[in-house]
């Protein structure tokens, strides 16, 4: 199966491996690199060895990713473990190909979650997705907010939405953090503008030669930093309006400074 690896810290299936050969290399059979006797004896698309699911989360779930194999043709496979791993005995045990996706959870590295993405995969979301759904969903501050359970379920969520979308190039949803870092860069912009747009001669309302000037700077706080993150990944018009409205108040408070700052040095120059 040609694969690709979605790089964090470290894979968790290869990280188990090189643990296991390089500390417990004296340990018991069942931490062995290539160990078939962790599988199951059953076919199921849910592999849970670190127990991070409730029997009906993990039921449902297995319920869930076959009607959605079933459905169409993607193969998702979670397997989640801790100082256990069953390491290359589950590319035989799921068949994994190019049309799979292997979501390996272990609380060991400093994210939760690896994927090993097959070829066909890769050409609906890019390697930028995989990377944006690990750090997302799988960085310890989500996890401990969400459970191990809730990070690995909303990430095969949002592969689920893209899949049936057709692809993706960026994860769907607009997380709060992300939400305020767009809010920030739109109020910014607005400010520059603002600051810009004071007129410097009487009788001038605009400074239109000093707002195109610097027009490079607040256009890509606003438009690339502010609104691109926004509309590429929420069809949500809120946070859309919640920019626009902050662009808008930053250039209007800074225009009044300008004015109140700017514009009495202007007049006391010219008295």
């Amino acid at each position: 199966m040609a694969t690709h690896r979605v790089e964090g810290l470290w894979s968790a299936m290869w990280a188990g491996l090189l643990v296991v050969l390089g500390v417990f290399s004296t340990a018991s059979p069942c931490l062995a690199y290539d160990n078939p006797d962790l599988l199951p004896d059953h076919p199921t698309p849910v592999i849970d060895l670190a127990r991070a699911f409730s029997d009906n989360q993990r039921a449902g779930l297995e319920k869930s990713l076959d009607q959605f194999e079933q459905n169409t043709g993607w193969k998702l496979r979670v397997l989640t473990q801790y100082e256990r791993t069953p390491g290359l005995a589950i590319r035989e045990f799921w068949g994994l190909d190019e049309r799979s996706l292997l979501v390996v959870a272990d609380p060991r590295g400093g994210n939760l979650l690896n994927f090993n993405v097959g070829d066909a995969l890769f050409a609906l979301m890019p390697r930028t997705y995989w990377v944006e759904l690990q750090t997302r969903f799988g960085n310890q501050y989500y996890v401990k907010d969400h459970g191990e359970d809730g990070a690995i379920l909303d990430a095969l969520n949002a592969v689920e939405i893209c899949l049936d979308r057709g692809g993706c190039q960026f994860v769907p949803g607009l997380p709060l953090e992300q939400w305020l870092w767009t809010l920030t860069t739109s109020v910014l912009g607005g400010v520059i503008a603002g600051f810009a747009a004071y007129p410097r001669k009487e009788g001038d309302v605009v400074a239109w030669s000093w707002l195109l000037l610097l027009s490079p700077l607040w256009v890509m706080l606003f438009g690339v930093f502010g609104i691109a993150p926004v509309v590429t990944r929420t069809s949500d018009v809120l946070p859309l309006l919640r920019n626009s409205l902050g662009f808008i108040g930053g250039a209007v408070i800074a225009y009044l400074i300008a004015q109140a700052t700017v514009g009495r040095q202007l007049n006391t120059d010219q008295d």
